[in-house]
């Protein structure tokens, strides 16, 4: 069987790094509260999540609008016997009145126009005491401050105004952010984990202040019309794979960044030694050429001065002193009369 296509929003398991992290912390944070339950994962995609739950849960329907993507859950993931999947509107649930116990819906209600629908169909199939553990991105920090547009959602929301629409159906909710962070973990290794403490530096680590001082990317809300039917809650839920994915390619981008940084470097050494190297040749060039200027400006030596006629003329009668003695000779020999 092949992979599902990525289509650049739909996640398939193949993603990696970030992607794969807040797609899977979610249904990880969800399985802890699904268990021995009626599920319905509304939106399934590729059918990981909802594979993901029937890990825990009692029973669980994967609906999506594309029939591919439940073709290929059907076959990927038939030996979960308590998993089946069935094409479906998430807007008009082909399912019961309060027939399930727990909607798990992620990454939806940005997609869709019909929200106030899509809370309402959520609404009457749950149960009385039931619970719906729903996320989106959160418009500020997903899109406003990064000046983004993703091509695939039709409608983001503020916080305000998700928590606004989620208690239209939905009086009791229990707000998460989430978003990839880098931390410093510090865990006892001699029990239990039982309570939680964070620091958030500020100012270089000058400040420190407690709590997790971040936007959240997204937003995750659990849901319930009934007080009593919220469950216990953790104040801060963590997700993690061991292989440490985010961190080894963090690590391989940074050590080949510092190898292209010594070549760099190299480089650079090599242009300024060649740029030295031209200014000494130039110099020299500059200098003999200022020698062959003063060559050319000297006098000329009077046989080059002379012109061609007159060289010849010296040649042929000689020197002036040799003709006026015998100019004299000749008048004595006649004398005037």
């Amino acid at each position: 069987m092949s992979n599902l296509p990525f289509t650049g929003e739909r996640f398939t398991p193949e993603c990696v790094r970030e992607m794969w992290y807040e797609h899977y912390h979610r249904y990880a944070f969800a399985r802890a509260l699904v268990a021995g339950k009626s599920v319905a994962d509304i939106a399934c995609g590729e059918g990981y999540g909802a594979a993901l739950l029937a890990q825990s849960a009692s029973s669980v329907v994967g609906i999506d609008l594309s029939a591919e993507a439940i073709n290929h859950a059907q076959q990927r993931y038939a030996a979960q016997t308590n998993l089946r999947f069935q094409q479906g509107d998430a807007t008009r649930l082909n399912l019961a009145d309060a027939s399930v116990d727990v909607i798990s819906s992620f990454e939806t209600l940005e997609h869709l126009a019909a929200q106030t629908e899509l809370l309402a169909g959520f609404a009457r199939v749950l149960k009385a005491d039931g619970l719906l553990i729903i996320s989106s991105p959160d418009k500020f920090s997903y899109s406003d401050q990064r000046q983004y547009q993703n091509e695939f959602h039709v409608r983001e929301l503020y916080r305000a105004e998700l928590l606004d629409l989620l208690r239209t159906q939905f009086p009791q909710v229990r707000l998460y952010g989430q978003k990839l962070l880098f931390q410093s973990a510090l865990w006892r290794l001699d029990g239990a984990l039982e309570s939680v403490q964070t620091h958030t530096a500020q100012a270089n680590g000058a400040q420190l202040k407690p709590g997790l001082d971040y936007p959240p990317l997204y937003f995750v809300a659990v849901c319930a019309r009934q007080p009593s039917a919220l469950p216990v809650l953790p104040d801060l839920d963590l997700f993690g794979d061991h292989d440490e994915a985010v961190y080894r390619h963090y690590e391989h981008e940074i050590r080949k960044n510092m190898q292209a940084g010594a070549v760099l470097n190299a480089r650079d050494a090599e242009l300024a030694a060649l740029r030295i190297e031209l200014a000494e040749t130039q110099a020299r060039l500059a200098s003999t050429q200022v020698r062959l200027a003063s060559l050319t400006a000297l006098p000329a030596p009077a046989s080059l001065a002379a012109g061609p006629a007159e060289a010849a003329t010296s040649q042929t009668t000689g020197p002036t002193n040799d003709v006026v003695p015998a100019v004299a000779d000749s008048a004595r020999a006649f004398p005037r009369v």
